[in-house]
């Protein structure tokens, strides 16, 4: 596992200094588990991001509306 060297503020260190106290055996522990969480946040935000640049991109092409509703043609509702 690697390891690093960071610099917290005040208050970013007395969270972690009560690790315990949020159910973690250590302060790695609670630190690994919000990078974690943020890696997942950041993820969700970027398929978001994407979905929102297809969708815009869908409204403004014709051909792709013509192009997608010949496909559905002839499929169950």
């Amino acid at each position: 596992m690697g390891q690093g060297k960071f610099s917290f503020r005040e208050k970013q260190a007395q969270f972690v200094n009560r690790y315990l106290s949020h159910g973690f055996k250590d302060k790695s522990a609670l630190v690994r588990a919000a990078l974690d969480h943020f890696e997942e946040e950041l993820e969700r935000e970027n398929l978001k991001k994407s979905a929102s640049l297809y969708a815009e991109i869908y409204a403004e092409d014709l051909e792709l509306k013509e192009l997608t509703d010949s496909a559905l043609s002839g499929w169950p509702e």
